[in-house]
């Protein structure tokens, strides 16, 4: 026993000598071009070669700790570009050119011929002369009669409830087993001015109908992203009695300016500022967003506003001239996902 402790110890010792004189050896010259006196280059963290491919690499997880590297290297090298065009910019100061604008689809939109000009003489006779003339004429006075599918369930009968506070003048009658032909000579003879119905499917709101009254025209929508007031985060207290202003955004198609006049002869024509409430309808590449808001001014440049509910999305499906007819009914657009759908960044409203 006594033999292999002096043997352990003295391997200790021998261990100890040599780290010694490790730390005692110099450290290798290095030239300016980064090499060793050996003529050896050191290893660089992430130096690709010009055709270098991250794909050819087989193993696994070296092809993705390569692919981890280059992410890397490309995040300092935008960020070194980015941080000498912010210095540049300052040394130059005023004289800096502007800033280039970003590409998107919305702005890189493909022209539509149908775009419409406030000052064509034919859009302006157009407006005159169509089934909304008598609404901005301020002849007649919106009258909304809101229904639903047959036997609608909770969440569509939520929908219609919320969307009765959000139009003023609306009524909300709740259909069971009648026909949509029948209810619409029942509204024209009721001087109700336009007919929408909510749709459902699987419990959940998909569809609604749009049909101005007595002449048209009728539009369908597809419905996606419903939340009603509950499921909205720090949502404002429920809207009040005020006529809300409306706000129709991004509606530039002879289509799209249909549409829009559509959604505003819903409304009444003297919004009351005092409930400072707003509808909005924003079209960006063809979906529809609604929002119902409150707002308040905080000072001069400053505005906070609050969503109050309900928000859904509405896409179009088609444009039927006079009232709701799915049999005999002329169609003046109906959206064709195959022939129409070719590109990204051709839209039609």
């Amino acid at each position: 026993m006594a033999k292999a402790r002096e043997k352990s110890g003295d391997g200790g010792q021998k261990r100890l000598k040599r780290k010694a004189a490790a730390q005692e050896l110099p450290e290798p010259a290095v030239a300016d071009d980064g090499a060793t006196e050996g003529g050896v280059q050191p290893p660089k963290a992430a130096a690709f070669p010009p055709g270098f491919s991250i794909s050819e690499i087989k193993n696994k997880q070296r092809r993705h700790l390569m692919f981890t590297r280059w992410r890397q290297q490309q995040r300092k090298e935008k960020l070194a570009a980015k941080k000498k065009l912010k210095k540049e910019r300052e040394a130059l100061g005023d004289k800096a050119p502007p800033k280039p604008v970003p590409k998107t689809i919305d702005n890189q939109r493909v022209y539509d011929e149908t775009t419409v000009d406030p000052n064509d003489e034919e859009v302006a006779y157009d407006e005159a002369t169509d089934e909304f003339a008598s609404y901005f004429n301020r002849q007649t006075s919106p009258k909304i009669l809101i229904t639903t599918s047959d036997r609608p369930h909770g969440r569509t009968v939520r929908l219609c409830e919320q969307l009765s506070t959000v139009i003023p003048g609306s009524h909300v009658y709740y259909r069971r087993g009648l026909a949509l032909k029948k209810i619409i000579p029942q509204c024209i003879a009721r001087d109700f001015t336009d007919l929408i119905v909510i749709n459902e499917d699987r419990k959940t709101p998909n569809g609604l109908i749009l049909s101005h009254l007595p002449n048209g025209p009728t539009a369908h929508f597809k419905v996606s992203s419903v939340r009603l007031r509950k499921e909205i985060k720090r949502r404002g207290k429920d809207p009040t009695e005020h006529a809300p202003e409306i706000i129709l955004n991004n509606f530039t198609t002879r289509l799209g300016h249909s549409i829009g006049r559509m959604f505003a002869s819903l409304f009444p024509h003297n919004p009351q500022f005092i409930g400072r409430q707003v509808a909005t309808f924003h079209n960006q590449r063809d979906y529809i967003f609604f929002r119902f808001h409150r707002y308040i001014f905080k000072s001069e440049k400053k505005v906070g506003i609050q969503e109050l509910g309900p928000r859904f999305t509405l896409k179009l499906r088609s444009l039927q001239k006079g009232t709701f007819d799915s049999k005999y009914g002329e169609y003046e657009w109906v959206h064709k996902p195959r022939e129409m759908d070719t590109s990204r960044r051709k839209f039609h409203l």
